[in-house]
């Protein structure tokens, strides 16, 4: 098997890319999600977004109804449904309808806009956009960001065997030959859409996450540190531990809310700083439940302007994702800000950390916890890992090489 397209630059090639193209294409995102919303996928697409604008690119997004509107995007929206008044994340039946809504509208949006480009994000963006390239002959592009049967059944939507996986299993496959090609986080995910779903390798390129470094420094960089910690009432000599993200089952927040039970419990003198959203009130109780409630600070949802300065009061990040094909791009701002990070052993991981990841096998609680005890334990080795990460991050993940990867793949199809 040939190995699946990696970028059109060497990794570690420091050379400055100009922003300037002869040739600005018209460009259809569907984005079937509550965008923006401050969290993962919904940071690749503004990012990706931006990169292109910034390129000379003209980018128009269609979205679901709900979600904030940034200023410098050309946002859509679907209309609402009056039964479903709240954001949506993961999979639910009322997906179906808005979808149906979020398809129409992108059918309008398209007639007028006249897209030379059609890039679809998530399955359901890739089906909608399969339908819309037929029609209107344009390419389309499908930013894969993890298996949609995969993610059902993270979310308990499906059971992982019977008949409703098999259905999931071979509409997923069906979606996967829309596009002309497709573009993937991870070598993990390239490997899967080749190797599982049978996708021509020549039709797959891996567009790693990338961060935005000048935003995401260094905490002797960032203002307000003490006025966080003053906040949350954390005493100047303890330690912080950072998380931010979804919290729900399949991203490992019970298991890291049971690796700190652990790790205090051995006498570790740290607080636990959580940012992210939903299920907060579920999360608290059970940190109640396990005695570290005083422990375990849970800041909730905040806006993505406002990552760094509370990133910043760590001295060390947790990511406990348990998907092994999905991307986790919250890494890479960890990496940028210089934050040793202990996360399990899942090949994306190794391929965001490299040989600088502090890693524990997949759910094993009390190997989390001591990966963390190890870092709590070390200062001076913790400062030299942080370094290491934000140069590698510095040389691997920057978004106007990841622009003219996109652009590059743009170029391919429209031949």
């Amino acid at each position: 098997m040939v190995a699946p397209t990696l970028w059109s630059f060497k990794l570690g090639d420091h050379a400055e890319l100009p922003l300037h193209t002869p040739m600005p294409y018209r460009i259809l995102m569907i984005a079937p999600t509550s965008f923006f919303l401050d969290y993962g996928c919904h940071v690749r697409i503004r990012e990706e977004a931006r990169i292109l604008q910034k390129m000379g690119h003209r980018v128009k997004i269609v979205t679901y109804p709900l979600g904030r509107n940034l200023p410098d995007l050309d946002i859509e929206r679907a209309l609402p449904i009056p039964f479903r008044a709240h954001r949506e994340v993961g999979p639910s039946r009322s997906k179906l309808f808005i979808d149906v809504l979020l398809a129409l509208k992108t059918l309008r949006v398209a007639f007028k806009f006249k897209p030379q480009v059609i890039h679809a994000h998530l399955h359901e963006g890739a089906l909608i956009g399969g339908v819309l390239s037929r029609l209107l002959r344009v390419p389309l592009v499908f930013d894969f960001q993890g298996s949609l049967t995969s993610e059902m059944v993270d979310h308990r939507f499906i059971a992982p065997r019977g008949i409703l996986h098999a259905i999931a299993r071979r509409l997923e496959r069906r979606i996967d030959r829309l596009p002309q090609h497709i573009l993937t986080s991870s070598q993990n995910a390239a490997h899967l859409l080749i190797e599982e779903f049978q996708i021509p390798d020549q039709r797959v390129t891996v567009l790693y996450d990338c961060v935005e470094a000048d935003t995401f420094l260094p905490a002797s960089h960032v203002d307000a540190v003490g006025e966080l910690r003053a906040r949350l009432q954390i005493p100047c000599a303890r330690k912080i531990v950072v998380y931010i993200g979804l919290l729900a089952e399949y991203r490992g927040t019970r298991v890291m809310l049971d690796a700190a039970k652990e790790l205090l419990a051995g006498g570790v003198d740290a607080q636990f700083v959580i940012i992210g959203f939903p299920n907060v009130e579920y999360y608290q109780a059970y940190a109640q439940k396990l005695g570290i409630a005083a422990r375990a600070s849970f800041i909730g949802r905040i806006p993505y302007e406002d990552v760094p300065r509370w990133l910043a009061l760590g001295d060390i990040a947790l990511e406990p994702k348990m998907s092994a094909t999905e991307a986790a791009g919250k890494v890479l701002n960890y990496m940028a800000m210089g934050l040793p990070t202990v996360a399990f052993d899942i090949p994306v991981m190794r391929e965001y950390l490299g040989e600088w990841g502090m890693y524990a096998p997949l759910g094993d609680v009390r190997a989390f916890a001591e990966q963390m005890r190890t870092l709590l334990d070390d200062p001076a080795r913790t400062h030299a890992i942080g370094q290491a990460l934000r140069q590698r991050a510095l040389e691997l993940f920057s978004w106007e090489r990841a622009g003219r990867e996109i652009e590059r793949v743009y170029a391919s199809v429209l031949r």
